[in-house]
């Protein structure tokens, strides 16, 4: 019996250990992604993928089920880049001057430095502010500006595909052979060459679709379809030796992804 008793004890702790972990649980709908999970939740889609062992963070069916990590608040570093004032700082994250200098202990809120790690008070690393993607901070605007990509490059491509060549761009700032920026990617002119038709032809200047900023957001949480690749083309629409000598990461709808 005292055997027995134990055995209910340890079980009964067990589970709630277990529930320390996962708060809650979610019934995927149909046309539900991770990323959209993500942010409903106030987690990552690192975070579901891990939890759930969701090996395609790309992949989840109607009618699964899964557990939900507890909401937790974590410390938001900004790094202070060429151009930056404590007051742009601020209406990024929602926050204040006041609040960023005292937790930083800045005494000079007219002085910060290229570089500097600023730790942002009442910020969410999960929700809120600008959204980042390998330690770098995306704006507002440049998350539009590669939706307007996105919409003009795939506005009639597979949603998957939209992700893909949002992916590409992002890889693109990720390599040393490129910008460092989302807008010096896409405005990049190489031999004076555009990198991007809709640049030159004016499209990248119509409106985006929601479609585009629902992909553009999922690739900025990590999603990248086209399997590291940083070009893609159509290859009905293009004669470019270079581009199709390229090595093929996958083919999506009309689009061929490589990478450089």
């Amino acid at each position: 019996m005292r055997k027995c008793l134990q055995g209910i004890i340890i079980t009964v702790l067990l589970l709630l250990l277990s529930g320390q972990a996962a708060a809650a649980t979610h019934l995927v709908q149909p046309g539900e992604t991770l990323w959209l999970i993500s942010r409903r939740y106030g987690t990552t889609v690192a975070e579901l993928a891990a939890l759930n062992k969701i090996a395609n963070v790309n992949y989840i069916e109607a009618g699964q089920t899964l557990v939900i990590p507890e909401r937790k608040t974590a410390q938001v570093i900004h790094t202070v880049r060429p151009g930056d004032t404590l007051y742009k700082i601020a209406l990024q994250y929602g926050t204040t001057v006041a609040k960023i200098a005292a937790a930083n202990n800045i005494s000079n809120v007219n002085l910060i430095y290229a570089g500097t790690k600023l730790v942002i008070p009442g910020a969410s690393a999960a929700g809120g502010g600008p959204v980042s993607r390998g330690g770098r901070t995306i704006s507002a605007a440049e998350m539009d500006l590669l939706a307007r990509l996105v919409t003009a490059e795939a506005g009639g491509e597979p949603y998957l595909g939209q992700v893909a060549v949002a992916a590409t761009v992002l890889n693109r700032v990720d390599s040393p052979r490129y910008p460092n920026s989302i807008t010096a990617v896409i405005y990049q002119v190489i031999d004076g060459h555009y990198q991007y038709s809709p640049v030159l032809d004016g499209r990248i200047n119509l409106p985006a679709t929601e479609t585009a900023r629902k992909a553009v957001a999922e690739a900025l949480s990590g999603a990248d379809p086209s399997l590291g690749a940083t070009g893609f083309y159509n290859p009905r629409k293009t004669t470019n030796q270079w581009v199709r000598s390229q090595p093929v990461t996958v083919v999506i709808g009309n689009h061929v992804f490589f990478r450089y």
